[in-house]
């Protein structure tokens, strides 16, 4: 079964409720309307047109929109919010959908057709929050090769390629890790995760692979069972042959089905020539970490993408 049918087998066997915060752009609505006739999810449709089996919410006259800018009043107090800019940014579907989604009215919410990158992930953070188990929020793309001439064929993880900039060790640690989970949770594979760079085994010295082989080390030490080699040069990590050549002593059992890369530039560099030259299916940037699912859109995303997003945020809720 192909990775994205196996994500939407899993929506609809257990549907979640999940919110689309941008229902005035006409991809939203289509969208809506075909995952609820797919039966992926239930949705919550802000600003939209009446769908069947659509909920329709407009933000800025919600009857509870007293209560919910009350509550961001209180979380936001300490940062300097007041009570009259509380009521205000509540109007905003992007922020109001993500603290819906922190009390518990919703199971996640995907945005960002419309909305940037940085309103969308700074609502998330604000309202939903970090997991307490996750070292930082970072993004990864859902890399799906499945076309008949793909010389591998699968789903992958690729992190972080969309929100830290320069991760320092702890960080790309925290990614990798992360980044397993996501794996584990969407793929439903073991995870296999390669720590990326310039230089594989030692092959090279600089300073930038030191916080590679400090961020090994930390993972190493808080999942020792958890499959991860590194630093490992793209193609010793893909194959196996190269990779027993170049690093004998590796401790991945076969083909890494997560890449993490050393920054955001190599990452985002990384995963559009796969998509653009190899032909892989990208989905994302999904965020991993948050305390509830909240996911972020391109701004030139197509109906399918939104599908998609939403199906993987529906499976991000199960956990």
């Amino acid at each position: 079964m192909k990775p994205l049918d196996r994500i939407y087998q899993a929506a609809r066997a257990h549907p979640r409720h999940i919110i689309l915060p941008e229902g005035d752009d006409p991809r939203v609505a289509e969208a809506a309307a075909r995952i609820t006739a797919e039966g992926l999810a239930r949705i919550t449709l802000m600003n939209g047109p009446d769908l069947p089996g659509v909920t329709s919410l407009r933000p800025a006259e919600a009857p509870d929109l007293v209560q919910l800018s009350t509550h961001w009043h209180e979380m936001r107090a300490a940062k300097g919010m007041t009570a009259e800019r509380a009521l205000i940014e509540m109007r905003d579907p992007i922020r109001q959908a993500a603290l819906r989604v922190r009390l518990g009215q919703a199971d996640g919410t995907v945005g960002g057709a419309v909305a940037t990158t940085a309103d969308t992930v700074r609502a998330a953070l604000q309202a939903i929050g970090k997991a307490p188990d996750a070292g930082i929020v970072s993004s990864f793309f859902l890399m799906l090769s499945c076309g008949a001439d793909a010389p591998v064929k699968g789903g992958m993880i690729f992190a972080d390629c969309g929100l830290i900039i320069d991760p320092d060790a702890q960080e790309l640690a925290a990614i990798a890790r992360s980044a397993a989970q996501s794996c584990r949770q969407l793929l439903g594979e073991v995870p296999r995760v390669a720590l990326l760079s310039f230089s594989t085994a030692g092959s090279a010295e600089h300073h930038s692979l030191t916080k590679i082989r400090d961020a090994l080390a930390m993972i190493r030490a808080a999942e020792p069972d958890l499959e991860v080699d590194g630093e490992l040069q793209f193609d010793a990590a893909l194959d196996d042959a190269v990779r027993a050549k170049k690093a004998p002593g590796s401790r991945l059992s076969g083909r890494p089905n997560v890449f993490i890369f050393p920054d955001l530039a190599s990452g985002n560099i990384g995963y559009k020539i796969a998509q653009r030259l190899g032909g892989l299916n990208a989905i994302g940037p999904i965020l991993q970490g948050l305390a509830r699912p909240a996911n972020d859109l391109s701004r030139g995303c197509t109906v399918e993408d939104i599908v998609a997003a939403t199906a993987v945020t529906a499976a991000q809720s199960a956990r």
